[in-house]
């Protein structure tokens, strides 16, 4: 069916609280984009091999996956905006968890306070996804949401604006050929001055939260808390397990997010192997992202016309048709294929989303959408998975190759079989 085009997408009496709302999806788009570049400077300033690094990763995105259930059966009991409030609490101290951490200069410390913060990105995601859908209309709550996710895009350009400018190019270690040959004295000054150099900016972010956590809390928001917080939550279990749409979702959205972590993190190595420097690849990050916003207006846009399955499927294998070109060119040409990808991948995560909840209740949304927010692990396995890869030969991008190809470009695979998936299951829904 495809979404009215005379129903409002957002209703003028919720109209201030849902840009309220927004505002959170990119808060946590600036805090993702400002972790991925960190597997790089961590592997340089840290000495660690590309599988190492990637911890960084399985620390950010498995918060997630161990705080999204909690989250939302603390929502099932209480409402949407009790959730918003611990998730800001949760985040703004994993960010301030940076300045100990520089102090101790301890690879664990950081990741402890990206594991805590995405605690609290758990519960905003726990809560304002399925929150977007119910204010206003089913028949377009598809669309609101890829609306509100259209503003993710705007905290993606930020952050990595932010770690480019503010933490790659400050980084004395990046500027070094070969950091491992210099005496154990200057590498610790090094090492000191770089890891102050990557607190900053999440410590700052942490006092930024912490003005929003205020600003919710003496905001009136529409109250959203299902009527039946006392029904049998093993029988919800049940019928979301038995629930194909949704159980074939959860699966999508595993594959969305790990296809998307290892496409925004590994273009830095991508950009090594064809002896690119870290900075002028973020400027293809940041290109890549503004793709990803275009394409989040340009898929919002088309759900007015096209069935959700359908553009889905259509995205994923225009997907698959640019990460193909990663494997197979290694030159600046598939460096534009990488970037290209985002522009496909903008719809996915909404719409998977959209179509996973869209024909369950509120409660059964609450519990289903802590499904859907622990599919975020594929973030921290896939990754860690593609730096086994390109680590087959040794610690650089491109130490040996297979079958011709170079494993930085083998990796690429992974998300190719991911983008399958995915267009299976809009193919799936197709109707």
């Amino acid at each position: 069916m495809k979404a009215s085009n005379t129903i409002p997408v957002v209703p003028k009496k919720v109209l201030i609280p849902f840009i309220l709302l927004t505002s959170l999806f990119a808060l946590w788009g600036f805090a993702n984009a400002v972790t991925d570049p960190m597997v790089q400077a961590f592997k340089k300033v840290l000495e660690l091999s590309n599988s190492q690094a990637a911890w960084v990763q399985m620390a950010f995105y498995g918060g997630y996956f161990c705080m999204a259930l909690p989250a939302a059966l603390f929502m099932r009991k209480y409402s949407y905006k009790a959730g918003i409030l611990i998730g800001l609490a949760l985040y703004a101290t994993g960010a301030l968890l940076f300045y100990p951490a520089a102090i101790t200069e301890e690879f664990w410390f950081f990741c402890m306070g990206l594991y805590i913060l995405t605690f609290g990105l758990a519960f905003l995601e726990t809560a304002a996804n399925p929150y977007a859908l119910a204010m206003g209309a089913k028949e377009t709550a598809t669309q609101r949401l890829n609306l509100a996710q259209a503003f993710n895009p705007v905290g993606l350009i930020l952050g990595l604006f932010v770690a480019q400018q503010y933490v790659l190019k400050k980084l004395q270690s990046d500027d070094i050929a070969d950091f491992s040959v210099l005496d154990e004295v200057s590498k610790t000054l090094i090492k000191s001055t770089d890891l102050m150099v990557i607190r900053d900016p999440y410590v700052i972010l942490g006092l930024v939260i912490l003005g929003v956590l205020v600003l919710f809390s003496v905001s009136k928001m529409p109250h959203s808390k299902a009527e039946d917080v006392h029904g049998n939550i093993g029988n919800t279990f049940t019928k979301l397990f038995r629930n194909k749409t949704y159980s074939q979702g959860v699966l999508a959205q595993i594959f969305y997010v790990g296809a998307q972590i290892m496409c925004w993190t590994y273009i830095y190595q991508y950009a090594e192997g064809i002896g690119m420097d870290s900075v002028t690849a973020g400027y293809y990050q940041m290109a890549a992202f503004v793709l990803f916003t275009v394409g989040r207006a340009f898929g919002t846009y088309l759900l007015r016309f096209v069935n959700a399955g359908k553009l889905l499927m259509l995205f994923a294998l225009f997907a698959i048709g640019c990460t193909l070109g990663v494997v197979v060119i290694n030159n600046v040409v598939g460096l534009y294929c990488l970037v290209g990808v985002s522009f496909f991948m903008s719809l996915m995560f909404p719409t998977i989303y959209g179509i996973a909840l869209g024909k369950l209740t509120e409660d059964e949304s609450k519990i289903g959408s802590a499904g859907l927010v622990m599919a975020i692990v594929g973030g921290a396995l896939m990754p860690k998975l593609q730096g086994m890869i390109i680590d087959i030969g040794g610690y650089a991008v491109n130490d040996v190759s297979i079958i011709g190809i170079s494993e930085i470009n083998l990796s690429f695979l992974l998300p190719v079989l991911c983008f399958a998936f995915i267009a299976i299951y809009g193919r799936n829904n197709h109707n």
